[in-house]
């Protein structure tokens, strides 16, 4: 399991990525059969532009000189694109407004580069650092939680019993470096341009025992505190509610600073990272989240219950 609020030793080296492997590709061509978040995004873009273009892969292949199975192995991220056969299709696609085509040419030099969190490779798997790596490149966040504080807002303390609690047998320093990871991943939310957060958390993962009761009351506090925060929106779905039957898990849909880009979709899966990108999946998700943004109290209301149970866990 590789949910990113839950923290399973699946994350640690020796998991892997469940992304979907796309196969084929001449002799001789080096494949990318596990491409990272970042390329599948720009081999997404570049399809879509394609055919918003309506130019076929022969199309573009004339354009680069090439066969078309390089075109399909750039559509498929199983291989990068040079600058020049990036910006030659660019042309051909019609992109002339220049801030789209530097989003564009900024997320081809990013899918090449290595984030903070390639620090920790050699303890955190690749499903959870691909995850990290969307994640910060996300301009707006919308997550459901069911059962947990969700990961950006997590405490040290409550990450920490998380851990000693789903993963026991994990070493010491295995949990200080993951713990580490999330309160890098927290900084998303204080950087030059923070992430805009916004998080409907199930009322039973205020009263779901993680750690001692210090704990939970001080994570709750920390909670009300990221909620007067002008970049969170925090809201809380109450029990009483009917939309908690249709609560089948946690999911995260990201949005990116380029209007173009279709928004991911992250679900959590009892046995592997599971990513939706095509727009009727994401629009079923979409659909789902404002349905239980207009069934949460509001952010007044949804403080009230979350100090209430402080109270709770004070006594």
């Amino acid at each position: 399991m590789v949910h990113v609020e839950s923290l399973l030793p699946s994350q640690l080296t020796g998991g892997t990525l469940d992304l979907q492997e796309v196969r084929g590709g001449g002799p001789n061509v080096p494949i990318n059969s596990n491409p990272t978040m970042r390329q599948r995004r720009l081999a997404r873009r570049l399809r879509d532009l394609r055919t918003a273009a309506g130019l076929t892969h022969a199309d573009a292949s004339k354009v680069l000189g090439s066969a078309e199975s390089k075109v399909g192995r750039i559509e498929n991220a199983q291989s990068g694109i040079r600058l020049p056969d990036l910006r030659a299709l660019m042309d051909a696609y019609g992109v002339t407004d220049p801030d789209e085509r530097n989003d564009i040419e900024l997320l081809s030099r990013e899918a090449k580069q290595k984030g903070w969190w390639s620090r920790y490779a050699n303890v955190v798997d690749a499903g959870y650092a691909a995850y990290v790596a969307v994640e910060w490149d996300a301009s707006e966040i919308y997550n459901v939680e069911t059962n947990l504080i969700p990961g950006l807002l997590q405490t040290p303390e409550y990450t920490k019993a998380l851990i000693e609690l789903q993963a026991p047998d994990v070493t010491p320093e295995q949990v200080e470096v993951l713990i580490n990871v999330r309160s890098e991943r927290r900084t998303i939310l204080t950087r030059k341009n923070p992430l805009q957060l916004w998080v409907i958390i199930s009322e039973g993962a205020l009263r779901h025992r993680v750690g001692s009761s210090a704990v939970m009351k001080a994570q709750l506090e920390a909670l009300v505190e990221d909620s007067r925060q002008a970049n969170i929106q925090l809201q809380v779905l109450p029990d009483e509610d009917p939309m908690n039957a249709c609560l089948f898990g946690p999911f995260v849909i990201m949005s990116f600073p380029a209007s173009a880009e279709t928004d991911i979709i992250y679900a959590d899966s009892p046995t592997s990272t599971t990513y939706f990108e095509e727009p009727a999946e994401v629009e079923t998700y979409t659909t789902l989240f404002r349905r239980l943004n207009m069934a949460a109290a509001n952010v007044t209301k949804s403080r009230a219950l979350i100090q209430g149970a402080i109270k709770k866990w004070d006594s």
